[in-house]
C-alpha cells in the first residue's frame, strides 16, 4: 500500500473516532477515487504515491470547480461545503508554486529543451510539466508556457 493511501486511511480512522463528519466523508471519497483508479483498466494494481497524488489533485480540482458553480448559482451553503472538502484534500497535496517560481521553472525547462514556437507546444508542455512535477495545476503551467512561447 502506498504511503499516501496509508496516511489517508489512518487520518480517516482518526476523523471517524473524533466524529469529524466533513473530514471522514472527504477522505472516504478520496480513498474511493484511489480505489477506482486502481481497478481501472485491464488489471488491478497498486497506485504509486505519485499516481495517488494525481488522483487527489483531480479530486481537489473537482471541488474547486463545483464550489465555483454552486456560488454562481447562489447555493452558498453547498459552495462552502465544497470549499471545505477542497481544504481537507489540500492537506495531502504538495504545496503549490507561486507565480514567480512557476515562471522561473518553466523558463528553465523551455531554455533547456530549446523550445521556441507554436509547433513545439506539445513537447514544451511535456518538459514543463515534468519540471514542475505536480506543484502547479496543468492550466497554470499551460498558460505560462503559452505566454513564454509568445502564443
Amino acid at each position: 500500500m502506498s504511503t499516501v493511501k496509508d496516511r489517508l486511511t489512518a487520518d480517516m480512522r482518526a476523523a471517524l473516532k473524533a466524529r469529524d463528519e466533513l473530514t471522514t466523508s472527504t477522505l472516504r471519497m478520496a480513498l474511493a477515487a484511489i480505489g477506482n483508479a486502481e481497478v481501472a483498466g485491464k488489471a488491478k494494481r497498486e497506485l504509486s504515491d505519485e499516481e495517488a497524488l494525481a488522483v487527489l489533485t483531480k479530486e481537489a480540482k473537482k471541488r474547486r470547480e463545483a464550489a465555483a458553480a454552486f456560488a454562481d448559482a447562489g447555493r452558498v451553503d453547498q459552495a462552502a461545503k465544497e470549499r471545505a472538502e477542497g481544504e481537507v484534500l489540500d492537506r495531502y497535496l504538495p504545496r503549490q508554486l507561486d507565480d514567480a517560481a512557476l515562471t522561473e521553472i518553466v523558463s528553465r525547462a523551455l531554455t533547456e529543451g530549446g523550445f521556441t514556437g507554436k509547433a513545439q507546444m506539445g513537447p514544451a508542455m511535456k518538459a514543463a510539466q515534468a519540471a514542475v512535477a505536480g506543484q502547479a495545476e496543468g492550466g497554470r503551467v499551460a498558460a505560462e508556457v503559452r505566454r513564454q512561447l509568445g502564443l
